[in-house]
């Protein structure tokens, strides 16, 4: 697992390149947001369980055949396992928050997800939304805690969106 730190270093040493302009910007950039990430993790940390809790009823209140006989959540056992993979994709949301990097999103999480999922039948359009509500609940708990920078705490998520959404050829 990486930083934002590491990774611009790893790129640079790879190609034998001394820190340039735009790598300065991008440090810089890393370095000022790094009180707004930390205090955004803080509210994500204090929250986790009710964001979860919060996201999993919104995402079953706009899709209730997940949780109807034959949906993907349907049973118990299906309904914890949705909001267990609820909190471990918003765990790993905030590791990335906090590195200021996507490497650990890659590496824990989206490798091998996609195709883990669609071998078990598990549909990928809820997970998507499902992680998208979450984006939506700790951009406001965010706020609401008086951080106005919301922005890089949206980053993450966005991200996983796009890797896991499926792809029109």
């Amino acid at each position: 697992m990486r930083d934002a730190v590491t990774t611009l270093i790893k790129n640079y040493d790879s190609t034998g390149r001394y820190l340039d302009r735009n790598a300065v910007d991008s440090l810089r950039s890393y370095f000022n947001s790094g009180s707004v990430r930390v205090k955004a993790a803080a509210v994500i940390n204090a929250n986790a369980a009710a964001i979860v809790k919060e996201a999993g009823s919104a995402l079953f209140a706009e899709q209730p055949e997940l949780i109807q006989p034959g949906g993907n959540a349907y049973t118990t056992r299906r309904y914890a396992t949705c909001l267990r993979d609820m909190d471990y994709y918003l765990r790993y949301a905030t590791y990335a928050l906090v590195a200021g990097d996507v490497d650990v999103l890659n590496e824990r999480v989206l490798e091998g997800l996609r195709e883990t999922y669609n071998s078990l039948g598990v549909p990928i359009g809820p997970t998507v939304r499902g992680i998208q509500i979450m984006k939506e609940i700790v951009r406001d708990r965010v706020a609401a805690a008086g951080i106005e920078e919301t922005s890089v705490v949206e980053q993450p998520f966005d991200y996983m969106c796009r890797q896991l959404s499926e792809v029109n050829i």
